[in-house]
């Protein structure tokens, strides 16, 4: 039987991978990133939403062990946070110039390293995995690196045609969100005074997020046959799959308007 076809918004989206500075507490940084930090990038024109993704400081890696493929994430790129900017149309990133100059200096106040990843227009998917009312009450943000030698084409249609299916076909997901990612340019996003180092075998080319009822869920699904099924096809496309914990999703702006308080 062939898997059901949900429908899917296709967004502008991008994605910022966040890392605190290490010279104050962790928490301190997370803190003034969903505070101060916030309301500079929530006061941005022309975004439909604003998401902090908050990930778990204690993240191994929820994928389990497949043979070839890096699923330990190594703790010198453990990302801390991912800021989830989407635009109301292609034109928005320049109706916001001024405000994002703002981010740019602000930036240094929290972060030592951050990396702008963002797709060809529309390449984004949000699918409608739930029914109406449906809670999320855990997540994982999954970053997926193409093995060296595989055509771009052959990687997206992997993830069209397999992976992104076989995860709808689970009947588990509350919330499932995907990116393919352009090549990664450092001028996208060279801020001042902060680290943007990726060297090429560090890029990622996919993301995936995943929602769940409960954590239990969550734990449950990554140990799941279908999971282990998967698995056995990752070696041939994918040289990495890191998949985080997230700690908290906070919702900044929603359809376009700044939120007087963030949505968890």
């Amino acid at each position: 039987m062939a898997p059901t076809r949900l429908s899917a918004r296709k967004p502008l989206v991008s994605s910022i991978l966040l890392w605190m500075r290490t010279d104050q507490p962790r928490q301190q940084g997370m803190d003034y990133w969903k505070g101060p930090h916030s309301r500079v990038i929530s006061a941005t024109p022309g975004m439909e939403e604003y998401r902090q993704i908050h990930l778990a400081e204690d993240n191994p890696g929820l994928w389990p062990a497949v043979s070839g493929v890096e699923t330990v994430i190594p703790a010198e790129r453990r990302i801390d946070g991912v800021a989830e900017v989407t635009f109301t149309s292609l034109l928005s990133p320049l109706r916001g110039r001024k405000q994002t100059r703002l981010a740019y200096e602000d930036e240094v106040s929290v972060f030592r390293r951050t990396l702008l990843y963002a797709g060809p227009p529309y390449s984004a998917r949000w699918y409608d995995v739930a029914g109406p009312g449906a809670s999320v009450g855990a997540r994982s943000l999954i970053y997926l690196r193409r093995r060296e030698g595989v055509r771009t084409g052959a990687f997206r249609r992997f993830l069209k045609d397999e992976l992104i299916p076989a995860l709808i076909e689970t009947g588990v997901l509350r919330e499932l969100r995907t990116q393919v990612f352009m090549p990664w340019i450092e001028r996208l996003w060279d801020t001042p005074n902060v680290a943007h180092d990726n060297p090429t075998d560090q890029r990622f080319h996919a993301s995936l997020m995943l929602g769940f009822s409960e954590t239990n869920a969550l734990r449950v699904f990554f140990e799941s046959r279908e999971i282990a099924t998967l698995s056995r096809r990752l070696p041939e496309l994918v040289s990495a799959v890191h998949a985080y914990q997230v700690a908290d999703a906070l919702t900044y702006v929603k359809d376009g308007n700044v939120l007087p308080d963030y949505l968890s």
